[in-house]
């Protein structure tokens, strides 16, 4: 994690973006970054 100012609350994978506050506009749904980052996961031991 990556401490920053202005609401802006992203995640990143192997330096690839898988959730952004800022972009989606809206707070993360309950389990949703965390189906987001195993998704991430598995397709990069997929790949």
């Amino acid at each position: 994690m990556v401490p920053d100012e202005g609401g802006k609350f992203e995640v990143l994978v192997d330096d690839r973006l898988v959730y952004s506050k800022l972009q989606t506009r809206r707070h993360a749904e309950p389990g949703e970054v965390q189906r987001l980052v195993r998704e991430a996961l598995d397709s990069a031991a997929a790949g």
